[in-house]
């Protein structure tokens, strides 16, 4: 054999060495931790990862350690938290660490799934100490300054990180199109009177719905509010308008899309699946390429803080404030 011949055999043996390698980089299963069991989310995503059996399973990923955290002025969080602390321990027997700070050597990364978006910025901040990527559950925060202040700390230390509604992912899909003239949304819209910004709570499906459909670049935006019902409005910068209608105490969840030649596309009663969410923060986790961009996400913040001065102000119209 001669050496030219040895070179190129180790030439190739190389080369299929490295992919080998890349594929199971891409592949091996990450270990993930969760900051929050206050929420449902933190079981049913346990469930999807860690239930090989599960007909919506999502492989290579699984929770490994979970930090409880819980907010006592918040019904929705401390009515829950023990029940779901004991499905996680006792059903899926996952380890409870006593500090954020101790998931860093268990994980590759981190969900922050607390119910509260008032504590958010403070446990991210934590978290980024890991240097893992970190999913944020709705909402990212309860105010626009919050969001932008978990921005500006991802990136002043290099964490990739993204926050997503569930519904962002689901069959509302079917109705993307570059020919897109408008949409008309609707989801429940119950508040929570800790978070100031109020839309954020639970509105926040419907926003991400609608920006799943209008994408960024909102001029303005006005707000309707009554009792059981909001209604928001958003001019977009080339003249397209998207509507969100909230519902109170509950709703469905649905839109319209409206295209040229009097077209119209409709979904109708949503159902909630968190299995195509996971599979983002999955593939999230191994690439390191956020789903939604996080400028999207800001502008959401955006446009929900200008829909409260909306309100404040007998519903005239608010221009978003990076305008």
């Amino acid at each position: 054999m001669t050496k030219r011949t040895t070179g190129r055999i180790a030439g190739i043996a190389l080369l299929v060495l490295c992919v080998g390698t890349r594929m199971h980089a891409q592949t091996a299963e990450l270990r993930l931790g969760i900051i929050g069991a206050d929420t449902s989310h933190a079981v049913e995503f346990t469930r999807i990862l860690n239930d090989g059996s599960a007909r919506d399973h999502v492989p290579v990923a699984r929770i490994v350690a979970v930090y409880k955290g819980g907010s006592p002025d918040i019904a929705a969080s401390h009515d829950r938290i023990e029940n779901f602390t004991a499905q996680l321990r006792d059903k899926w027997h996952l380890p409870f660490v006593e500090h954020i700070e101790d998931l860093c050597p268990l994980v590759d990364g981190i969900l922050l799934e607390s119910g509260d978006g008032r504590i958010h910025l403070e446990q991210f901040r934590v978290a980024a100490s890991c240097h893992k990527p970190i999913f944020i559950d709705k909402p990212l925060a309860s105010t626009l300054a919050d969001a932008r202040a978990i921005a500006q700390l991802a990136a002043a230390q290099h964490i990739v990180w993204f926050s997503a509604s569930s519904l962002r992912f689901s069959d509302i899909q079917t109705l993307r199109s570059p020919q897109l003239l408008g949409a008309f949304v609707w989801s429940p819209g119950p508040l929570e009177p800790h978070h100031q910004l109020d839309l954020s709570w639970y509105a926040i499906h419907g926003v991400e719905m609608l920006f799943t459909l209008m994408g960024p670049g909102v001029a303005q935006v006005t707000r309707t509010y009554t009792a059981d019902t909001e209604v928001v409005t958003g001019v977009w910068k080339d003249g397209r308008v998207g509507t969100l209608r909230a519902s109170r105490p509950y709703g469905d969840y649905g839109a319209v899309a409206f295209y040229p030649n009097n077209k119209t596309g409709v979904v109708n009663n949503l159902p909630i699946s968190y299995a195509p969410l996971v599979q983002e923060i999955v593939k999230f986790m191994h690439t390191g390429v956020p789903p939604v961009s996080n400028a999207e996400t800001l502008e959401m913040f955006e446009f929900m803080d200008a829909a409260q001065q909306s309100r404040e102000q007998n519903g005239i119209a608010i221009k978003l404030s990076s305008q």
